[in-house]
C-alpha cells in the first residue's frame, strides 16, 4: 500500500475513534479539556521542537507578514461574497460571517498533518505564519467586532487602548507564543535542540508525541452538524477554500517557489478551519448586549450561525488538507492547484445560482397568475 494512503488511513481511523467515543464525552467541558491539552501542552511542545531544529533565518520573519496579508485580503473579499449570496450587509449574519471567514485555526486542522506529511521544518514555518494570523484574529477582529457592536447598539465608545493592552497581555500568556519567543531567543544565542539538557528534551518529546492522536480524536468528538443553514455554510466554506487556493497559486507563481514541501505548505495553511477567537469576540459582545436588555433579533451577531460555521469548518478543512497531502506531489503543479480552486468556487456557487433561478421562476409564476 502507498505510504501516504496508509498514513492517511491511520489518521482517519483516529478521527473515527473520536466519533465512536462521542457518547463517552457527553459534556462539552470534557471535549474542551482535550482541546486545552492539545493547545496548551502537546502543540507548544511540537512547535518548540520543530523550531529548535531549524537554522534561524531572517526570511522566517517574512512569513507572518504573508499570513497577515492573506487574512486582510480575505477580510476585504468576504463582504463581496456575502452580498452575492443575498446576505444583507448590515444584518447580524453578515457581521458574524465577516468576522469568521477570514480567520484561520491551523493548530487543530493543519499542524498535525504538516508534521506527519511535511516534517518539522515545515511545521516551524507554519507556526511562524500563525503569528501574523493570531495578530489578525485577536487584535484586529476584536476592534472590528467592537466597532460593529457600538454602531449597532449606539453605545458610548469604550477605552480601546485598555482593551488592546488586555488582549496583548493574554496573547503573551499563550503557551504557543511563549515557546515561539523562547525558541527564537535560544536560537539567537546559538542554542539548538540537541544541546538542551536531556531531561528537558525528554519532557518535550513525550508531550509532543500525544499531539496528533489527541487532535484527531478531538476532531471526531467535535463533529456536530446541526440542522439549519448547513447548505449556506458549506457553500461559503467552499468559496473560501477556492479563493484561498487561487491566492496560493498566485503567490507560488510570482515568488517562483520550487520546493514541493513549501508549495504544499502554502496551499494547505490557508485552508485551515475557522478560528475560535472571532467567536469568542462575538460571545463577549452578545453577552454585553444581553445584559443591556437588547432583543435577540436586534443584536449585533448571530451566535447560532457562528456555532454552525465552526462545527462544519473543522471537518471540512481537515478533509481538504488530508486529501491534498495524501495525493503526494500531485498538487505541486500550479495548474492543478488552480483547477481545484475553480472546482471549489463552482461547488460553492452552484447552490447560490440555483436558489436565484428558483426565486426568479417563482416570481415569474406569481406575475403570470396575477395577470390571469
Amino acid at each position: 500500500m502507498n505510504e501516504a494512503i496508509f498514513k492517511t488511513l491511520i489518521l482517519v481511523l483516529l478521527i473515527a475513534l473520536g466519533f465512536i467515543l462521542k457518547a463517552k464525552f457527553g459534556s462539552k467541558d470534557k471535549v474542551n479539556g482535550i482541546k486545552e491539552i492539545v493547545l496548551s501542552v502537546a502543540l507548544p511542545s511540537t512547535i518548540f521542537i520543530a523550531l529548535m531544529k531549524i537554522n534561524l533565518d531572517a526570511s522566517l520573519l517574512f512569513i507572518p507578514v504573508v499570513a497577515l496579508l492573506f487574512n486582510f485580503i480575505m477580510f476585504l473579499i468576504t463582504p463581496l461574497a456575502l452580498s452575492s449570496f443575498g446576505i444583507k450587509k448590515d444584518s447580524s449574519s453578515a457581521r458574524t460571517l465577516t468576522l469568521l471567514i477570514p480567520s484561520l485555526a491551523p493548530g487543530l486542522s493543519c499542524f498535525p498533518f504538516i508534521v506527519e506529511f511535511l516534517g518539522e521544518e515545515s511545521l516551524a514555518m507554519a507556526a511562524m505564519g500563525d503569528i501574523g494570523n493570531k495578530f489578525f484574529c485577536l487584535i484586529f477582529l476584536y476592534v472590528v467586532a467592537m466597532n460593529m457592536s457600538l454602531k449597532n447598539s449606539g453605545s458610548e465608545k469604550q477605552n480601546v487602548k485598555e482593551k488592546i493592552t488586555s488582549l496583548l497581555a493574554s496573547l503573551a500568556k499563550e503557551p504557543i507564543n511563549i515557546v515561539l519567543v523562547a525558541g527564537l531567543v535560544l536560537l539567537g544565542f546559538g542554542v539548538s535542540y540537541s544541546t538542551l539538557p536531556e531531561i528537558i528534551r525528554g519532557v518535550f518529546d513525550k508531550t509532543s508525541a500525544i499531539m496528533t492522536p489527541l487532535v484527531l480524536i478531538f476532531i471526531g468528538l467535535a463533529v456536530n452538524l446541526k440542522e439549519g443553514k448547513k447548505k449556506l455554510v458549506f457553500s461559503l466554506l467552499s468559496l473560501r477554500a477556492g479563493i484561498s487556493l487561487i491566492l496560493s497559486a498566485l503567490f507560488i507563481y510570482f515568488t517562483g517557489m520550487s520546493s514541493s514541501n513549501n508549495i504544499l505548505l502554502t496551499i494547505i495553511f490557508p485552508l485551515s478551519c475557522i478560528s475560535f477567537w472571532p467567536f469568542a469576540h462575538i460571545s463577549l459582545f452578545l453577552n454585553k448586549e444581553e445584559s443591556m436588555g437588547i432583543e435577540k433579533e436586534k443584536r449585533t451577531f448571530n451566535s447560532e450561525l457562528a456555532i454552525m460555521v465552526l462545527a462544519i469548518s473543522l471537518p471540512f478543512s481537515t478533509t481538504l488538507v488530508l486529501t491534498i497531502l495524501t495525493a503526494g506531489t500531485y498538487f505541486v503543479d500550479i495548474w492543478k492547484i488552480v483547477s481545484l480552486g475553480i472546482a471549489l468556487l463552482a461547488l460553492g456557487s452552484i447552490p447560490m445560482i440555483l436558489s436565484k433561478v428558483q426565486f426568479k421562476r417563482h416570481e415569474t409564476s406569481s406575475m403570470s397568475e396575477n395577470h390571469a
